[in-house]
């Protein structure tokens, strides 16, 4: 029955071979994410809130960033199966433009009018004037941090991953010193609180493009070539359009609609508590999927040099392989992390944070039922960002995976939380509900082998 996962050991050693370090540098990541919670969670309940609110809006504009780096990786990755390094250069460069222009109007934005565009997440005046003072301070770091993920991205889909797993550690690394530093006044710093939480995050996106930076000039991989980089022509620009589009909005549209999940909870009830768990829930969470994100990317990459080197059928057959690796990854990872949850997370760690019992009870709930859902959240991100993406299908992916979210969990979610007034429980079981709709529908997607397309050449 599972006999097409017989595909030898060279298949799967290159998978984890592109996979691990993706896993390091998210690993690295988010545990110093987590450390980074729980040293402002050491300031009390409300920080906590008010940083997980001003992250909010932020999410959103990472998201667009993730729309720009898996927009250029469709192209990138198949022209790097052709060898067409000077479309490569071409593609890089209009990525580097896009992404360069919407961080910095979201930096104005977050800069000039923190409070009212602050006061657009939450309803308590306490958190909102919390989150205006971080977001004030870390408005420009998405600039900074955009420009250096759209260039580490490119690498990767090059099949290169390496780089980002340097990268990002060691900005993650002088994040989480510096707000040791400049939360709590020690190493010789000012005690900042919140603010401090922001400038750390500044400083260190500003290492992340310098080093991504001197990166890229001393590059001999891949020499950047400045005449097609920096003159990407209108025919690059039509193709880049054409394909990043339908990812752009996606990420963007998804990143909107996920946000509107803690917005909801920030009207709610309790919704300091709610907040709080939420930020901690979050940050335990994407420790216990680096593996699945992961395995996407690497999916995406076979996928995308496949579609230029091999056959429809062989292509197809890599497709389903991948899918099944994933819901089989995410079945074993989703067991584990509900172990550890009830094992390691709620005796040792939860303590740590400074969490109301009402916040660690959420926190909780909101870790097992994302837990027990994690097979079909693996299965949908290989298919959806690895295989769909990765052989061209941008559209189709993009209806997936905005489908589910827009037409059934938003709707439900926001009668469920503000107009039933019902517990947080049911709308983390509506959020649930949308990963099993997107399973149905990349299914039917895949089987139909109509995602498989040369985006390298004119339709």
């Amino acid at each position: 029955m599972l006999s097409y996962l017989r595909q030898g050991r060279g298949f799967y050693r290159g998978l984890v071979a592109l996979a691990l370090p993706i896993v390091l540098q998210n690993l690295i990541t988010e545990s110093l994410a987590l450390a980074d919670t729980f040293m402002v969670g050491a300031l009390g309940e409300a920080p906590l809130a008010g940083v997980t609110l001003a992250n909010i809006p932020i999410f959103v504009e990472q998201l667009m960033i993730f729309g720009f780096q898996s927009g250029s990786s469709v192209l990138v990755s198949q022209f790097y199966g052709r060898g067409d390094r000077a479309s490569i250069n071409r593609v890089l460069g209009i990525g580097l433009y896009a992404a360069g222009a919407v961080t910095a109007l979201f930096g104005c934005v977050m800069f000039f009018f923190p409070l009212p565009f602050m006061g657009l997440f939450g309803s308590d005046p306490a958190v909102v004037a919390l989150a205006a003072q971080y977001g004030k301070i870390v408005a420009f770091s998405v600039f900074f941090g955009g420009l250096s993920e759209v260039y580490i991205a490119a690498h990767r889909a090059m099949g290169d991953p390496r780089l980002g797993l340097c990268v990002l550690a060691a900005s993650m690394v002088v994040n989480v010193i510096l707000n040791y530093g400049l939360i709590f006044g020690r190493l010789g710093l000012p005690r900042m609180g919140v603010a401090g939480a922001a400038l750390a995050t500044l400083i260190a996106r500003i290492l992340q493009f310098l080093l991504a930076l001197g990166h890229a000039l001393g590059s001999r991989r891949f020499p950047l070539q400045p005449g097609a980089l920096f003159r990407p022509g209108m025919a690059m620009v039509r193709r880049y359009v054409r394909v990043a589009t339908p990812v752009i909005l996606n990420e963007t549209l998804w990143g909107l609609g996920t946000s509107l999940y803690p917005t909801i909870m920030g009207h709610m009830a309790g919704s300091q508590a709610i907040l709080a768990a939420y930020a901690v829930a979050g940050n335990i969470e994407k420790i216990f999927t680096v593996s699945i994100f992961a395995l996407a990317s690497a999916a995406a990459v076979i996928i995308g040099q496949s579609v230029v080197r091999e056959s429809r059928e062989r292509v197809r057959e890599l497709g389903r392989v991948l899918d099944t690796v994933a819901l089989l990854t995410g079945a074993a990872v989703g067991a584990l992390a509900l172990a550890a949850l009830y094992l390691l997370v709620r005796p040792f760690l939860f303590p740590v944070f400074q969490l109301s019992p009402e916040a660690r009870s959420i926190a909780l709930m909101m870790l097992t039922v994302t837990f027990c859902f994690m097979p079909f959240q693996s299965f949908n991100t290989t298919s959806v960002v690895g295989v769909l993406r990765g052989g061209g299908d941008v559209r189709a992916a993009a209806l997936i995976d905005l489908g589910a979210l827009w037409t059934v969990a938003i709707p439900l979610s926001a009668v469920v939380g503000l107009v039933l007034r019902w517990p947080v429980f049911w709308v983390y079981m509506v959020r649930a509900l949308e990963q099993a709709v997107k399973v149905v529908l990349g299914s039917w997607r895949a089987r139909s082998g109509k995602w498989i397309r040369d985006v390298t050449v004119g339709e």
